[in-house]
């Protein structure tokens, strides 16, 4: 069925309306400045995202206990899942909102890495130099080894690990198991994962009404952006609604200047410029070899 130029702009305005939510979900925990440790933090993110997925799997009619939960791609999607809240939020707290999002940039890259070494996709010479040259525009975020460099940063790389393998993982996955049943599981694996964390570290306090008002901005805004994005992906062209994902960026650089006062240096700006130019050729060079393969 041909995609019309209609269909085509609305999936482009909710893709960008999702990068906001989540630009906006940021925001607040940015805002929360560790008032409520990381563990607590997760826990109640979990918690919330979990029952509004639990509620629209069963007002859908999907089970939420069935063999999906024993199914390895399932398994490892939810401990993608772990793994790159844990390092994107802990990131988020320890530092500036524009250096992680920026280096949040990177996912489709390593996602396309990872396809390449786990799932045996063939990736020609073009997209290997873009996946080069996009990591080295997050070496010139990082600046590894200069006194710029900020240690804390490292949660940001390993965050945006944590969702590649989540994403890599949600393409192995049985296309029989509903989207809103995965995202369910990827909420509530947080829980547990929260509760350990606290165990740990002996940290929990009692949120003042402020903390609770931003708990359930992060709560509604991703929520939301989940939702912009999955009809955003189902309404056109994915070649065509795909770039507008890095709207996030400028989203996320207009807010920590605007609200955290942070500086935007030029080593930011163009290792965001090489990080974007890198994805956008990878999606290009994707949609290509795409219509080649359908064209034979």
């Amino acid at each position: 069925m041909k995609i019309t130029r209609s269909e085509n702009l609305t999936g482009i305005i909710l893709m960008t309306l999702s990068m906001l939510g989540f630009a906006i979900a940021d925001t607040f925990i940015k805002k929360l400045n560790g008032a409520v440790p990381v563990g607590q933090l997760l826990m109640l993110i979990g918690a919330g995202g979990g029952v509004v997925f639990a509620l629209l799997a069963k007002k859908q009619n999907h089970r939420l206990i069935s063999p999906a939960l024993k199914n390895r791609s399932v398994q490892m999607r939810a401990f993608g899942e772990i793994i790159g809240t844990i390092g994107f939020v802990t990131a988020l707290t320890l530092t500036t909102i524009s250096g992680v999002s920026a280096i949040l940039q990177v996912t489709p890259l390593i996602i396309t890495l990872g396809a390449v070494l786990f799932l045996r996709e063939k990736v020609g010479i073009y997209r290997w130099s873009a996946i080069l040259v996009g990591f080295g525009g997050m070496l010139l975020i990082l600046r590894p080894g200069s006194e710029a460099f900020d240690p804390n940063m490292i949660f940001a790389v390993v965050g945006v690990i944590g969702l590649a393998i989540r994403d890599l993982a949600t393409r192995t996955a049985p296309r029989g198991i509903p989207s809103v049943v995965l995202a369910c599981y990827g909420f509530t694996i947080l829980v547990p994962t929260g509760a350990v964390m606290m165990l740990v570290t002996g940290q929990m306090v009692w949120p003042d009404l402020g903390s609770w008002a931003l708990l359930l901005g992060i709560t509604i805004f991703d929520v939301l952006g989940y939702f912009a994005i999955t009809l955003a992906m189902r309404m056109g062209d994915v070649s065509v609604i795909t770039p507008y994902r890095y709207t996030r960026l400028l989203f996320a650089i207009v807010i920590g200047v605007l609200i955290f006062d942070e500086v935007i240096d030029i080593w930011m700006i163009a290792g965001s410029l090489i990080i974007l130019a890198s994805g956008l050729f990878t999606i290009y060079r994707e949609a290509r070899v795409g219509q080649n393969s359908h064209t034979k």
